[in-house]
């Protein structure tokens, strides 16, 4: 008994045995107080702990994280000595006070089998801290949950519906497949029971399970049907969501619903339950704030919404109830402008009539003079996807969507933008570019590069004539500054040279733009220095605009003064200082004297740190000395660029982003700098060892819209491949071996002589390279009546989705022996039901079978998407 004793506590003994040994003392003295200390031991129980009202309070009072984890670290040894000495007594205390520990985000694994011993208990209040222990410390990734299946199982029979609501919740929240599987029998006979609360519990235990398990919810079907004819709000709402959540996730499911409607009226009786929601008094036990159980109404419409989704008739059915909907809620509250908010959304998502469809945008444009930043915002995200089903009717709502420009809140003021531009239209033109050239110049920097792209191609696509299409580039040029996309200078660049007729006012005004500091505004400058090199002499020695109440008087001095100021400005790229390089030497043959000067700056260009100012000084140079006869022919103006962009008028683009000035007379691009477009195709064919001619698209063409690539400078994404065997098996994906042709003679495919010169024919095959989520990618393939040699290919990307698809960029790539040339797209947005078209010509020299990788990428609803897919079928275009 003594070693025992040496490790307790010995202040509960008596006072005589903590005294020294005394000889006065006999043994039986001795043995009768060690006894009486040993009973009093015995009946010293452990002292209670700390109340999870008193832990918080410990903790919140800690100034520290040091001082917060002693208390916690304390707490939790505490813990830990009272579950290994089995005390039962203080467990469901300990385990409360543990979940709060845990919530703070301290480990807390150790009392996961304490709650399995709480949830195993009799008494309800260890059974509800017992499962909401488990909901929070058990998942199905870890074994010990599997232990609790049973548990549960007893529970879901037990007769107390508040232990059965336990055992519903914590499966609904832990379950795993298998765990599922094992109990759903039980969940659907309890959907069935007399207990509106059991009935309601097990509804959305069964919503838990079918997201689990999927397989399961045609065991759940029969007992659903009787859900939605209840009368109590609770059941109700959860036999909507478990309904709308099959609908979603199954189209048989839905069919079968739609089916229903006939027999058992589930559209009529979901309208009748909505109505009598609309129409009901005051219910105290339903209302918020005026209205009688908003989220029950919200769930109703987002059932019917899904139910009337290309179904004329029960879109009829419920026509009527939407429109008292959204006339008889009240909007001064929150609450009713959610169930406004999802009013506008099914209106808009059914085969409604266009009366209402009116109604719902007018409901959206007084979201917009809403004084919550929240409603602004979903009304705006909820029109850009109303504006392509109904423009007409938020053309109504303009001027309050520009003033929305102007919000403080940035997440509006971008919202603001995209709708503003997708309401832009040959009649509005005018108004929406002032609001819009206003908006540019006090954007926020991450806003000027979308917004000025949007304005060129808004422009380029509803401009009233060339002169204002200019002037509203150089706007563009101004306000955007170094923000401008590539694709802006170039779209610029290429309709001055088209505009003969402007090219005076352009260089004038570029003028007058380049005398100012341009260091922060270098698009700008590669504009006015390219367009002056150009027409340098209309500048000078060209009649007066009779438009202008200012003519510029200059001299070629100061002209050249301009220049040197532009090329020996730090702050300028090497890019502008390459636009103002080819940009001087052109002027040598523009002006009338100054040759001396301008040959002077170019020589010091000859020893520049910089190897593209070095190479193009020397070469330069070489044209005032032993090629001088030359210079005039090769420094001569340009012709007229051809405008090769799609009917649909898209951007035009440059290739890598810096075109090369005296590349301009040539529509054969250098490889030597490619794009970083051009290198993302290194993915187009994983990590082997990829050799395809990658040819990009989008925003990186040529100033010419031609890009024919160099092959020997390129990739060769096919490698050791053997071109010349005919290949006869598609490589596409299981979805896409099934290509659909316009034509009876396509059985062939990969016919040696594809694009074969011993006949030209003008026949069209079509074939479907992709069709995945809502995206159809076609190819509509012609042979050229005037090049043997070359196949034309009419790219069509259609959207026949409901969400607008943006940042569409289609990419492709063909093997070396060909030469691939990509026109710009028509656009890089895809409205719902909308396309976007764009040419790919392919020369084929050395009648290979031809092969093409694809690559296409676009943000959706769901955000960024990349689809990747190879074309080995094309069929022969030789008419038999």
């Amino acid at each position: 008994m003594w070693p025992y004793y040496e490790s307790e506590d010995w202040s509960v003994l008596p006072p005589e045995l903590n005294r020294r040994f005394n000889p006065a003392f006999n043994m039986a003295s001795i043995k009768q107080a060690f006894n009486e200390a040993v009973e009093r031991v015995s009946t010293v129980r452990m002292p209670a702990p700390t109340r999870l009202r008193d832990l918080i309070r410990q903790i919140r009072a800690a100034r520290t994280a040091a001082e917060e984890r002693t208390v916690v670290n304390k707490e939790c040894a505490y813990i830990r000595s009272t579950f290994r000495e089995e005390d039962s007594v203080w467990r469901c205390r300990n385990i409360a006070k543990l979940l709060y520990i845990h919530m703070l985000g301290y480990p807390a694994h150790f009392g996961q089998l304490e709650c399995l011993k709480l949830i195993a208990s009799p008494r309800f209040t260890d059974k509800r801290i017992g499962y909401l222990g488990a909901m929070l410390l058990l998942d199905e990734r870890q074994d010990v949950h599997l232990l609790i299946t049973n548990c549960l199982k007893n529970d879901l029979n037990s007769s107390t519906q508040f232990v059965i609501g336990l055992a519903l919740c914590t499966l609904g929240a832990i379950a795993s497949p298998e765990m599922a599987r094992d109990l759903a029998s039980e969940v659907e006979r309890l959907m069935k029971s007399a207990n509106a609360y059991i009935r309601k519990k097990a509804a959305l235990c069964a919503f838990r399970i079918i997201r689990r398990v999927p397989e399961l919810m045609e065991m759940f079907l029969p007992a659903t049907r009787s859900l939605i004819t209840e009368k109590n709000h609770g059941v109700l709402i959860t036999g909507v969501t478990l309904i709308t959540e099959m609908c979603e996730n199954s189209v048989d499911t839905l069919n079968h619903f739609k089916k229903e409607c006939g027999h058992r009226e589930i559209v009529p009786n979901l309208v009748r339950i909505l109505k009598n929601l609309i129409l009901a008094g005051y219910s105290p036990e339903h209302d918020v704030s005026g209205v009688s159980d908003p989220f029950l109404q919200v769930k109703i419409l987002r059932l019917l919404r899904i139910l009337g989704r290309n179904d004329i008739d029960a879109s009829e059915a419920m026509n009527d109830i939407l429109a008292q909907v959204a006339t008889n809620t009240e909007t001064s509250k929150n609450v009713g402008n959610t169930i406004l908010y999802e009013t506008v959304l099914s209106i808009m998502d059914i085969k409604s009539e266009s009366g209402l469809r009116v109604l719902a945008v007018n409901i959206l444009g007084r979201f917009l003079l809403n004084n919550d930043k929240n409603i602004r915002y979903v009304a705006l995200n909820t029109l850009l996807k109303t504006v392509y089903v109904d423009t007409s009717a938020v053309q109504r709502h303009r001027s309050t969507i520009l003033e929305c420009l102007k919000d403080p809140d940035v997440s509006i003021r971008k919202r603001a933008m995209e709708l503003s531009f997708a309401l832009v239209n040959s009649n509005n033109i005018r108004n929406m570019m002032k609001e819009l050239l206003l908006f540019l110049e006090r954007a926020d920097p991450e806003f000027k590069a979308q917004c000025s792209s949007n304005i060129v191609m808004s422009a380029e696509r509803f401009a009233p004539n060339k002169r204002w299409h200019l002037e509203t580039l150089f706007k563009v040029l101004v306000a955007a500054g170094n923000y401008v996309r590539d694709d802006v200078v170039a779209c610029t660049i290429q309709l001055i040279s088209e505009t003969q007729s402007q090219q005076s006012y352009a260089v004038s005004a570029l003028w007058r733009a380049l005398e100012k500091d341009t260091s922060d505004k270098q698009p700008l400058a590669q504009v006015a220095t390219w367009c002056i090199g150009e027409y340098g002499d209309l500048l000078l020695y060209g009649p007066p605009l009779e438009d202008i109440d200012t003519p510029i008087n200059l001299t070629e001095d100061e002209v050249i003064d301009v220049y040197q100021r532009l090329l020996w400005n730090p702050q300028n790229t090497v890019v502008t200082k390459q636009y103002t390089l080819l940009s001087l030497t052109k002027l040598s043959t523009r002006f009338q004297k100054g040759n001396e000067k301008i040959r002077q700056i170019i020589d010091t260009f000859g020893s520049n740190l910089h190897i593209e100012l070095q190479q193009r000084g020397i070469e330069f140079s070489q044209l005032f000395r032993k090629y001088d006869h030359l210079r005039p022919a090769l420094l001569e103006r340009m012709p007229p660029m051809e405008t090769a962009r799609p009917q649909a008028n898209g951007i035009i683009g440059m290739v890598n982003g810096e075109p090369e000035p005296e590349e301009e007379k040539s529509s054969v691009l250098e490889a030597s700098s490619p794009s970083s477009d051009s290198s993302a195709l290194l993915d187009l064919l994983g990590t082997t060892d990829l050799g395809m001619t990658p040819s990009v698209s989008n925003k990186n063409t040529s100033a010419n819209s031609t890009t024919i690539v160099n092959n020997n400078d390129l990739l060769d994404l096919l490698g050791s491949l053997d071109l010349n065997v005919p290949t006869s098996t598609s490589t596409l994906p299981q979805t896409q071996t099934s290509q659909i042709f316009n034509s009876t003679n396509t059985t062939n495919f990969l016919v040696d002589g594809l694009l074969n010169s011993s006949s030209v024919q003008n026949d069209t095959l079509t074939m479907i390279v992709l069709d995945k989520a809502g995206l159809k990618i076609i190819f509509r393939l012609e042979r050229s009546p005037d090049i043997a040699d070359l196949l034309i290919i009419n790219m069509s990307a259609q959207n026949s989705g409901n969400a607008i698809l943006t940042d569409f960029l289609f990419q492709a790539a063909v093997p070396k022996t060909f030469q691939l040339q990509m026109l710009s797209p028509s656009s890089t947005v895809i409205p719902p039901s909308g396309q976007v078209t764009q040419v790919l010509k392919v020369t084929n020299i050395n009648k290979v079978p031809l092969r093409m990788r694809l690559r296409i990428s676009y943000t959706g609803p769901t955000g960024p998407v990349l689809e990747q897919t190879e074309v080995n079928n094309f069929p022969s275009l030789i008419s038999q």
